[in-house]
């Protein structure tokens, strides 16, 4: 078919003519339709003069941005598309995820299990019940069967046409009845001929036969006879199902936050709030994916989080919502689960089965997710702070690692417990160092094994140095040469719970500081963990060298956003990852951060008393058998090698000259690192205040003063500066050398 003439007018929109190659680029006719004679190109438009409020790339006051869309297909364009597109997986998650496979196994069966005990159970009351409606049963049977026969359903038919007088009607309904009655008289003779035979032929069985047959009647005529509101089964399961989480239900909340932008997307019918997946089942709850309006990001939401739950209206534990960090900061991923998570009955610690073991070097359970899947901890090459307010479970999640950590044989396990309430007694079956209370006795015990431990860093180097490369491929501790207790490189896990006692501790403090922020920064490569809990997250409880440099962390419930970043790290909480929306109700749920690449929500695993003592009872049979009790739990003096009282008056004695009187702090720090660098490295990495207060508190026990003294600087000029006297020094060490 062809056109004698185009079907509509072209019109062709003046534009500036196009002086170059490039300009020409941009010029596009339209293209002509098949059978058709392509118009001729538009004629140059003239040149814009002044007053005519036209300018270069200005067509009517508009300027041409956007090309024309030709509608070809950009291959390349559409595969780079696909190739940055969310796939989502083949197999569903929990099919793919070995643990949570079985998990759901185990429930399908265990439901299975439940719901068939409990009618068998009840199978004697199910059959009186059925008994009971028989009669009732058979008198619908009856009444039906008569219903049916004498077509009983069509008489306010035929007296519907006796009240209207139409004779010809009701002649025609009479005379379809009647046809009707006949056929159905004859089918239920013929059912009542084959009743009595099978009848017959039951009165002749045994009685086994009749009794059964007799049973299974009055069963049927009971089910027959069972109203609609009263079943013959109870129910096995009482369902608490929560409602499902619909695109409606979520709008609604947004729109219920305050949020500006928000409400003014849902004034306009919601179309800035889109959902770029389906909301789908995910474990015990929904998963929803929601593209925020301009301008709002994934942190507005969580910060509102309680107002959040209100809209939806589920409990504040269901409701998490979190940003999709690899995506663009308006996009939310909300989490709606069925059951508020501090509701749910914690599941039984994996370790905790009877010869189960574990390895600091590979991952070891440590809790679950608001979902229900596992999270895990790798010990080794990492270091460990859990910090919270008190009473949000702190000491519970700190049970768990220190427990994985004592049932491998090879770790060698120090505790102190600053507390003094006995939580942690249970290492004191295997631990090799063990101190419970916060007097200075503990905590001075708790810093002469930090001293000990900070000395044994070098002592593990220089054996680690001293290896073979093809030994030693990545120059650290591996399972292999950890294996090889003649190395001395077992791993060794330090544990201070309450730690703010230790780190605060006006005479220890600096130097426990300083000593742990070592340890942290050189230890992770030889085979040393930290494991620090406090419940005192502040500048001056917890050294910023230590929270700075620890690579795991758990924050449990905290008050404001300073304990938030000094526990999760510096801009968590800018982030959203905020530890202050945890509520009272929330204990042993936090944020784990450093473990996987973005920080989790994780509720550790619960762990009594009496389950603590039970799998540290098999911790110390397994050390025992390996030859590895030693210490504290093997009933052998553990004190420290160094004595560090009697080590520090001499050393400074030896470093201070003969005939010299006085000598500034920070000089003899200086001198003692020099001496023994093991011991007093840490002490000379601080600047000259810090020296100063670190030999301070170093001499306070023995009752030695650090006046302010005039003496030469390094630079050789008298300045007046904190330092000590040399007889002071002596007299202290004659009278320790005499109390011995």
């Amino acid at each position: 078919m062809s056109f004698t003439k185009p079907m509509g007018e072209v019109v062709h929109l003046p534009v500036k003519h196009a002086d170059t190659d490039h300009d020409a680029e941009n010029i596009t006719t339209p293209p002509a339709e098949d059978n058709r004679e392509a118009p001729p190109p538009p004629a140059p438009a003239r040149e814009a003069e002044e007053g005519d409020g036209a300018k270069d790339g200005v067509l009517e006051g508009r300027v041409l941005v956007d090309r024309p869309d030709t509608g070809r297909p950009d291959v390349r364009a559409r595969r780079m598309a696909a190739e940055r597109a969310e796939r989502r997986p083949i197999i569903a998650a929990w099919l793919r995820d070995r643990a949570e496979a079985e998990a759901t196994v185990r429930w399908a069966v265990s439901y299975a299990g439940h719901v068939t005990g409990y009618h068998a159970a009840r199978i004697p009351l199910y059959s009186l019940r059925l008994a009971g409606r028989s009669p009732r049963g058979l008198y619908r049977v009856v009444a039906g069967t008569a219903r049916w026969t004498f077509d009983l359903e069509s008489r306010p038919l035929r007296t519907h046409a006796v009240d209207r007088k139409s004779t010809e009607d009701y002649l025609k309904l009479m005379s379809e009845r009647n046809n009707r009655v006949r056929a159905r008289m004859f089918t239920t003779g013929t059912g009542l001929a084959g009743t009595g035979l099978a009848g017959a032929a039951v009165a002749a069985a045994g009685g086994v036969t009749q009794t059964a047959i007799l049973a299974a009647l009055v069963l049927v005529l009971g089910w027959v006879g069972t109203p609609k509101d009263k079943p013959v089964l109870d129910t096995a399961v009482v369902s608490t199902k929560a409602p499902k989480l619909t695109s409606e239900i979520v709008v609604r909340a947004l729109s219920a936050l305050g949020i500006a932008e928000i409400n003014k997307a849902v004034a306009k019918g919601g179309g800035g709030i889109t959902f770029p997946a389906p909301i789908t089942r995910d474990g015990p709850g929904w998963r929803a994916e929601v593209d925020l309006p301009y301008g709002v990001t994934a942190t507005d939401i969580m910060e509102r989080r309680d107002r959040l739950a209100s809209g939806l209206r589920r409990p504040l534990g269901c409701v998490w919502p979190e940003p999709a960090h690899h995506q663009h900061a308006g996009r939310l991923v909300l989490w709606v689960g069925d059951q508020d998570m501090n509701q749910v009955k914690p599941p039984v610690w994996p370790l905790a089965k009877t010869g189960a073991t574990a390895d600091v070097f590979k991952a070891i359970p440590f809790g679950t997710d608001q979902r229900g899947r596992p999270v895990t901890l790798t010990l080794m090459y990492a270091n460990m702070l859990i910090g919270a307010m008190p009473g949000a479970g702190k000491t519970f999640a700190l049970k768990v690692p220190l427990l994985g950590a004592a049932l491998d044989p090879t770790a060698q396990l120090r505790v102190f417990e600053l507390k003094g309430t006995g939580d942690l007694d249970f290492a004191e079956k295997v631990a090799h160092h063990y101190g419970s209370g916060p007097d200075d006795a503990t905590i001075g015990a708790c810093l002469d094994s930090l001293r000990e431990v900070h000395k044994d860093l070098e002592k593990r180097a220089k054996t680690l140095a001293r290896l073979p490369k093809d030994v030693r491929p990545e120059n650290k501790v591996t399972p292999q040469l950890a294996a090889k207790r003649s190395l001395g490189l077992h791993p060794l896990v330090f544990v201070v719970d309450e730690c703010q006692e230790l780190f605060s501790h006006p005479d220890h403090g600096e130097e426990a500081g300083a000593l742990a922020t070592a340890i942290i920064k050189r230890g992770r490569a030889l085979g040393v963990i930290l494991l620090l809990a406090t419940q005192r997250p502040d500048k001056d409880s917890l050294p910023t060298g230590i929270s700075a440099n620890v690579g795991i962390r758990f924050c449990l419930r905290v008050m404001g956003q300073l304990e938030n970043d000094m526990i999760l790290g510096t801009s968590m909480y800018k982030n959203g990852i905020r530890a202050t929306t945890f509520t009272k109700q929330d204990r042993g749920i936090g944020y784990l951060a450093g473990e996987a690449d973005e920080p989790q929500i994780a509720r550790g695993y619960y762990i009594d008393g009496p389950a603590a003592d039970r799998i540290a009872d098999r911790a110390r049979a397994a050390r025992k058998a390996a030859g590895a009790l030693t210490g504290y739990a093997a009933g052998e003096d553990a004190t420290p090698d160094i004595d560090q009282g009697a080590s520090l008056l001499e050393d400074l004695a030896a470093v201070m000259p003969p005939g010299v009187d006085k000598v500034h702090s920070q000089t003899l720090v200086d001198r003692l690192a020099e001496l023994r660098p093991n011991t007093y490295g840490a002490w000379a990495d601080q600047d000259g205040t810090g020296k100063a207060r670190q030999l301070t508190a170093a001499l306070k026990p023995y009752g030695i003063t650090t006046p302010q003294v005039w003496g030469p600087d390094e630079t050789g000029k008298g300045r007046n500066l904190k330092g000590v006297h040399r007889d002071d020094v002596i007299a202290a060490l004659d009278s320790r050398r005499a109390a011995r």
